[in-house]
């Protein structure tokens, strides 16, 4: 067979042929295992051999490799298929057609695989199956007379699926004689309008050889509207080096997206762009056009030009319509007016929060709603003082230790800054051997922020330097971080009495503190320092890591618990600068609200949105809308169906329920209507990565991305294929505008985070966008502990701005010790509360930090249904009343048992009692109530569990009894 194979080959036509196909887009779906792409024949007459010559312009450099599978109009299977010639540009090829005359389809893209909710596993299909001998030889397949197929179109699945016309690939040989055309320019342009996204960067699209290069653009805009088109520059003949672009008779700013913008932080920024011979780079500009311009034609000019290349110059023509286009063009996505979004300062200012009052200074001390901080004539805290206690036992240092003992002369503390959010300080301190620089910062929520830049005058070896937070051991009692936490060894929770750390493993932060009183440090000056730095895996902040010599201890020391971050040996050159930034964050941030925990009652169900009826009844009056559902499909971009979503928040405000949104940063739905002005962008908002995943990803975005969630969406044709985003960049801009937005226009009242990429900077400005829309919207943030490692660390610079916590996936609250739940799950010593998720929790253990699941929410294969612990709440009356945890010194409620321990809740003169077990025995324990703590009596001496499903049975306790309580268990008790 391989003889006649060989043969066949050898004789084959080599000529080219080219062809005019249309590209079109099914009108009935197909199964899509078959995948995204087939063409259409006919075949005229009865024949056992047809043969194929079809110029399918594909992107895949690999088409040689990839099998594909031939229908007739029934979809039975071609079983004879002969390869002649297989590339990227054609296709070849003879096969037998089962079904006589009549249309056949090539599917040319098929995959095996499967999909589930949360990923894709699949590749396409390989190794065209051999054609049977005997039909090769009956047919003579090296004749020149086998009948030739038509090929009537080449058909996408969807529109979405479609590569028409920007990704239909130029023959390489047409590029040649384009190139060759115009040899003597250094770069060609091809202006495209926005409905024509230039997707294709190592290639160029068939449709620029038919158009050719041109210096003309046309475009048609509204008044008010931000008008946004391209220029493709393909660099033809050389490589290009730092393009730029300037404007001239422009009658409205313009903007190019790919040369700048607005970073994060409200900075005006420069990009450097380069251009590899060969390669293609869009550039993406916006017209600003207002609403007080005058319909007409206006014409202006664009420059382009490279370093020793050639400047050319593109003329454009702009048609306004009298038209006014509200919202800037905003509520079309195809318009793509939201990409001046990249470029928003919303809520970047020096404005406190609602939630917080104005910051005051008098000399040295800064008033905050939650502390009050007196500085040191260095700027660094002399003092804290949080719900009334001095949590230092002296002031915070930052030393230099050195053989030298040479004293440093100390300037005046010089407040640069006094605003209502922020206040900010400078001091210098020098000796003959350096000068040291410290720069501070407060803010109104209790956030310090340090840098601390040391300049050597000589070159000298300090023995170490170290940070040093004292702190009254009393007030010492719990902490997490630096290497604590799962996976790292021990868990947060109560404090060591001694402890050393080597950097290693994701950990940059700490907090040390109790229940009423601590401080969190972050040390800062890695590439990266915000959340879930296990997916980002920043190197060390390298000034404290100091080349693995730094490190972090805890000293205790009679009435001093000395928290010690330190570099050990280090090497200072002369003239050179260091610096070491750090941040503290004084907790609790806010005061303990337990009415709303208690009021806000949440149902979430990631595929069902919708609560039944009994559940709003029970007191449902907060809907989580997840992603992956009919009205919040596409993670991280909700836009696709705002008005779905807009229906929704409206019948439910009518039942006075609320509703929230899954919308964060990390990854982004392929159906972002920007993903190509995006991608346009290199590595800005897209991280790099090798590629794969889902079909749609591979044919399309086909190199430089980061796979991450996929899901198939029920009731949409469309899947969900995300791709992982960097970490800081302008799409932080466009998420806060996407905010207001949303809340503007949909109506949803706040957001729920799932574990996301960026930092407390991005909630000060979400809060402040929120504000300016709808006053008192709600955020709650979820974490999986097996994700984020270590959440409650990653996230206490979050928390001044969260408003409920759900930690949440892979917390295993059956093996959590007491002190673990309250410092890594409860969120009680920073002033939040929060709610239980993996396995649903254990509701007697949650009762006593004030928890309960959420309603609807699936977790190892059950429902969550809070609802009977909800109802037995309201009989007591909890949404007003007094917790008391077993954690305060006043505890009303002790047990015998120092495993089982008790929270009590006080309505006047009612009491509810909380009891939980962490023993591993079944035991008896007797209460010990403090009645003159309470300041009334119980007119009778009974205990009463009520029924309550799946929690516990009816009984009735005396005072004095023995109460029985199994292992992880405990009881709900009434007291009247």
């Amino acid at each position: 067979m391989k003889r006649i194979i060989a043969t066949i080959l050898v004789l084959a036509c080599t000529h080219c042929f080219a062809q005019k196909i249309p590209f079109t887009v099914s009108k009935k779906l197909w199964i899509d295992s078959l995948g995204n792409h087939r063409v259409v024949l006919q075949v005229d007459k009865n024949t056992d051999a047809v043969e194929v010559k079809v110029d399918w312009r594909r992107r895949d450099r690999d088409a040689d490799k990839k099998a594909f599978i031939i229908t007739n109009e029934k979809g039975e299977a071609v079983k004879n298929i002969f390869i002649k010639k297989i590339n990227r540009e054609t296709g070849d090829f003879i096969f037998e057609p089962n079904s006589g005359a009549g249309k056949y389809y090539v599917y040319y893209l098929p995959w095996s695989g499967h999909k589930w909710e949360g990923g894709f596993q699949g590749d396409y299909l390989k190794n065209q199956p051999e054609p049977n001998e005997n039909w090769l030889e009956k047919n003579h397949l090296s004749s020149t007379n086998i009948s030739q197929a038509k090929v009537m179109e080449i058909q996408a699945r969807t529109s979405f699926d479609s590569f028409y016309p920007m990704e239909v690939v130029a023959k390489e040989s047409e590029v040649k004689s384009l190139i060759l055309k115009y040899k003597t320019d250094d770069y060609l342009i091809f202006p495209e309008n926005r409905k024509h996204a230039i997707r294709m960067l190592d290639d160029l699209p068939l449709r620029w050889i038919q158009s050719g290069p041109s210096n003309q653009f046309s475009g048609t805009a509204e008044r008010n509207e931000y008008y946004v088109f391209q220029l493709g520059v393909f660099a033809s003949t050389k490589d290009l080096k730092n393009i730029e672009a300037t404007y001239e008779n422009s009658p409205f700013p313009i903007t190019c997206f790919n040369l700048g913008g607005v970073d994060s932080k409200g900075n005006d920024f420069k990009k450097t762009v380069n251009v590899n011979k060969g390669k293609v780079q869009p550039l993406w500009f916006g017209v600003d056009i207002p609403q007080n311009a005058k319909a007409g034609n206006y014409s202006f000019s664009i420059k382009i030009k490279a370093a020793h290349a050639q400047e050319k110059t593109v003329y454009i023509k702009l048609i306004i319509r009298d038209q006014i286009l509200k919202d800037r063009g905003d509520d079309d996505l195809w318009r793509l007016s939201r990409l001046r979004w990249l470029n928003s300062r919303a809520g970047i200012d020096d404005k406190n929060t609602g939630n917080y009052l104005p910051l005051q200074v008098n000399n040295y001390e800064i008033k905050a709603t939650t502390a009050n901080v007196v500085l040191d004539r260095f700027g660094l805290p002399k003092t804290i003082t949080i719900n009334h206690k001095q949590i230092l036992s002296q002031p915070i240092s930052f030393l230099i230790k050195n053989k030298t003992k040479d004293r440093l002369s100390i300037s005046d503390l010089q407040f640069s800054k006094k605003a209502s959010g922020i206040v900010e300080w400078k001091n210098i301190a020098e000796n003959n051997l350096y000068k040291i620089t410290y720069i501070g910062s407060m803010e109104s929520d209790g956030y310090l922020h340090y840098k601390i830049q040391i300049t050597p005058k000589k070159d000298f070896i300090a023995e170490n330097i170290l940070l040093n937070l004292p702190i009254v051991k009393n007030d010492a009692i719990y902490f997490m971080g630096m290497g604590s936490g799962k996976p790292f060894g021990r868990n947060g929770g109560y404090r060591p009495t001694t402890y050393n750390w080597k950097w290693h493993g994701p950990q940059d932060a700490y907090w040390i503190g109790n229940y009423d009183a601590g401080i969190y440090c972050k040390l800062l000056g890695a590439t990266y320092s915000g959340p879930m730095l296990n997916l980002y895996h920043p190197a060390p902040p390298p000034s404290w890591y100091n080349n693995n010599n730094g490190g972090f201890s805890i000293n205790t020391d009679n009435g001093i618990v000395n928290t010690s971050t330190f570099t050990g040996e280090i090497s200072l050159k002369k003239d050179s600068t260091i610096d070491f930034a750090f941040s503290l964050l004084i907790t609790p941030v806010k005061k303990l609200d337990t009415k709303a925990q208690f009021a806000n009652r949440y149902y979430q169900n990631y595929g069902n949105p919708y609560p039944p009826e009994a559940d709003i009844k029970a007191g449902v009056n907060v809907i989580n809308v997840h992603h992956a559902n009919r009205v919040n499909p596409y993670i991280n971009y909700p836009f696709v169906r705002a008005d779905s979503m807009k229906a929704f928040v409206d019948k439910y405000h009518k039942e006075n329920v609320k509703t929230k949104i899954y919308y964060t940063i990390r990854e982004l739905s392929n159906q972002c209507a920007e993903i190509w002005a995006l991608r346009s962008l290199g590595t800005e908002v897209y991280s790099d990565g090798n590629g794969g995943g889902y079909p749609w990803l591979r044919e399309h975005l086909v190199n430089h991305y980061d796979v991450q969630w996929f899901t198939p969406i029920n009731g949409y044709e469309a899947c969900d294929a995300a791709i992982r985003t960097s970490g800081d960049s302008r799409w932080y801009n466009y998420y806060v505008e996407g905010l207001r937005w949303l809340v503007k226009n949909t109506g949803i009242d706040g957001l729920y985070l799932d574990d996301v990429a960026y930092d407390r900077s991005m909630l000060k400005r979400m809060r402040k966008v929120m504000e300016s829309v709808k006053p008192g919207c709600i955020i709650d943030l979820h974490s999986n502990t097996d994700f984020s490692k270590g959440p409650a660390t990653q996230y206490t610079e979050f928390f001044p701005y969260i408003d409920k916590l759900w930690f949440g996936e892979n917390f295993h609250y059956e093996k959590m010790q007491p002190d673990n739940w309250m410092v890594e799950t409860s969120g009680i010593p920073f002033g939040l509360m929060g709610d239980m998720l993996f396995s649903g929790g254990n509701p007697w253990r949650g009762l006593v930090y004030g928890m309960t699941n959420r309603d609807g929410w699936p977790t190892d294969g059950k429902i969550c249904n809070p609802k009977p612990i909800w109802r037995a709440l309201d009989k007591f009356g909890i949404k007003n009343a007094k917790m008391i945890g077993y954690w305060q010194p006043g505890a009303i409620v002790t047990t015998s048992n120092k495993k089982i321990l008790a929270t009590t809740y006080e309505n006047e003169k009612k009491l509810l009692i909380a009891i939980a077990s962490w023993d591993t025995d079944t035991t008896s324990v007797s209460l010990n109530i403090d009645w003159g703590k309470l300041g009334f009596t119980p007119k009778k001496n009974i205990l009463t569990a009520w029924p309550i499903d799946d929690f516990q049975k009816a009984k009735t306790f005396n005072l004095n009894d023995k109460i029985l309580i199994e292992p992880g268990k405990g009881w709900l008790l009434d007291v009247e």
